[in-house]
Order: structure tokens, then sequence, then C-alpha cells
């Protein structure tokens, strides 16, 4: 039983969670900052997205097991089905059981927060758009991760929609000044993306996965790496810039600088994607890290308004 639950937790990748949480700690922050604020939406959220990307997980472990992509010569953490612990059939079923679970989840939210009917159809067929997004990246006949799209669909999900739909779902209101932080939160889940495929380049060059990083090649990928992680921070720092509380409220988001910059130069340091696997949660806690000290700011500005 515990080596069961042992392999399904791995097989979830509790490691790259965060990365589906940050745009709804970013969004919930701003909704707080506008003095509209709801603790069950903000669990909701967080639940919706957890599962979101656990089935983003389960998926790609299933679609790039049966296309071949996880082989011998990958670098990344040993998958379920790659190690031959759970058979495709059973990562099927658990795929539909996740799916489920999800659509509850964010059924449960929409209905919660929402009273027109017009929005909670709106949110409904963007969960369903959603869930196809997480589960065709790498299943099917066309997976639009194999030909570099991976990078266009985070920065969607895990940035704009994700930012401003759970500020819509906590207020009812459309912002376009929130651009900026999704913005921000956008770029730093595309960076997670790259840093995971600069990792398996090699192998997913040779099994025919064109990712953004195999279409730009090493030297390149790492010079994209970096014009994701400084247009994050300057989306950050803009938006924080902007708002009316005095300059040195924001001034603690820049700690946020040092440690995006020693992850940038470990990245362009790395001579070979072996010595980049190692990067994979370090770039998770940056993302972490910035969009905490983001939070952390937003608050404090919000308290003293």
């Amino acid at each position: 039983m515990k080596q069961s639950l042992r392999i399904w937790l791995d097989a979830a990748r509790p490691k790259t969670l965060p990365l589906a949480l940050v745009s709804i700690l970013t969004g919930s922050v701003l909704a707080f900052s506008s003095h509209h604020f709801s603790w069950m939406v903000a669990f909701l959220s967080f639940l919706t997205a957890t599962l979101l990307q656990i089935l983003s997980n389960l998926a790609n472990d299933y679609g790039d097991a049966v296309k071949g992509t996880d082989n011998h010569q990958r670098l990344g953490p040993m998958r379920a089905i790659q190690s031959g612990a759970v058979t495709p059939k059973v990562m099927m079923q658990a795929i539909v059981i996740n799916i489920v679970l999800t659509m509850l989840a964010g059924l449960t939210l929409v209905l919660y927060a929402l009273t027109s009917w017009h929005s909670i159809l709106i949110f409904i067929g963007l969960g369903v758009l959603a869930i196809a997004a997480a589960i065709a990246y790498t299943v099917g006949n066309k997976p639009y991760g194999y030909v570099g799209l991976g990078d266009v669909s985070v920065f969607i999900f895990f940035g704009l929609l994700g930012v401003a739909g759970t500020y819509f779902l906590h207020t009812g209101i459309v912002d376009f000044s929130l651009a900026l932080p999704a913005i921000g939160c956008g770029l730093l889940a595309v960076a997670v993306l790259n840093v995971n495929n600069m990792r398996d380049i090699e192998n997913d060059k040779e099994c025919g996965k064109h990712t953004v990083a195999v279409r730009l090649g090493q030297k390149r990928a790492k010079q994209y790496h970096f014009v994701l992680l400084g247009g994050a921070l300057l989306a950050f720092v803009c938006y924080l810039f902007l708002q009316p509380s005095p300059l040195w409220f924001s001034l603690p988001f820049l700690i946020s600088a040092i440690v995006v910059y020693k992850h940038g130069k470990a990245v362009w340091l790395a001579e070979k994607p072996a010595q980049i696997a190692p990067m994979m949660p370090v770039v998770v806690k940056c993302s972490l890290v910035t969009n905490i000290l983001f939070a952390g700011v937003v608050i404090a500005q919000t308290l003293v308004s």
C-alpha cells in the first residue's frame, strides 16, 4: 500500500505543483488589494489548479511514454510508466479519475463564486479548455508540445488566465491593470518549462519533440531564458512602482532579483544538459519566491493605504 502510494505521489510530481499555485496566489492577493477577497474562492482555486497540474503531469507521463520520448537517454526523474511501475492502461484510468475530480472542483468553484450564468458558462468553457490543454500537450496524434507551442500554452494558462481568472472569481471585475503581474507569472512559468526543455534538448531532438529549446539550440535557449526571467521581474517591478504607495514599500521585492540572477547565472554557465537537470526544482523555487515577495509587497501596500 505504501509503495503504491509512493508511486502515485511521484507520478503527480509534487515539486512542480507550485507552478500551478503562483498565479492563483497572485490573483488572490490582487483581489485582496481591491478589498474583494474570499478564503473559500482562494481555497477552491488552489484545489482546482493543483488538480489541473497533476492532470498535466499524468498526461505527460502517458503521452511521452507511449511515443517513446521517455527512454533511457532522458535526464529527468524516472516517470511511472517509463519505470514499469504503472502500465499505460492504469495511467489512463488515473487520468480519467483526475479529470472527473478537476471538473468537480472547478464546477464547485464557479458556482460558489459567480452568480451570472453568462460568467458561469464562460468559466466552464475556460475550464474545459484548460483540461484539454493539459492533456493535448503530449497526448494524441498531434500533441502541441511536440511542435513548440507548449510555451504559449503555459504563458496563457499559468499567467494571463490564471491571474485574471482568479481575480475575477474573487471580484467579478475585469481589470486590465493586472496585465503586468499576469505577464510576470506567465513568463516565470515558461522559464520553468524552458529549463525542463533545455535539460531534455538532446533526447527531445532525437525523438522528434521540437520544443522551443530544440528549435533555438542550447545557446539561444539560454538567452531566451534570460529574457523570460528579466521580463518577468520587469513586469512585476513596473506594476509595483506604478502603485500610489511610497516607493520604499516595493524595495523588498528586489530581493527576488538576487535569487533570479543566481539561477540565471547557473543556467548560463551550464555546459551540458546534464548540468541543467538539477536546476529544475531551483527555477520552481525562484518562481515561488518571486511571487511570494510580490504578494507580500502588495499586501503591505494594501494594509497601509
